[in-house]
């Protein structure tokens, strides 16, 4: 590895995968607000929409994790377009 290039300030962070609620803790140097409590210990949080819990690669079942409502978006807006399709 090259000397200098990598960053000191690596702490112990909660990972929260939002769709299934699992919770991870690893080593990051990622800056977030958010803080989640584990055992009595405090946490920071990075709250994520996807990962290896939930992600149909890892998972083997095929599943629409929509957690920000896109596709609900997706359709109102172009509503009139996909009725005619039909």
């Amino acid at each position: 590895m090259k000397k200098g290039i990598h960053p000191k300030n690596y702490r112990l962070i909660a990972f929260k995968d939002m769709s299934n609620g699992d919770t991870f803790i690893t080593n990051s140097t990622a800056e977030t607000k958010d803080i989640l409590e584990i055992d009595g210990v405090k946490y920071p949080l990075i709250k994520l929409e996807i990962s290896n819990t939930s992600h149909p690669f890892y998972t083997g079942k095929m599943k629409l994790v929509d957690t920000a409502g896109r596709v609900d978006k997706f359709r109102t807006k172009y509503k009139k377009f996909l009725d005619t399709k039909k």
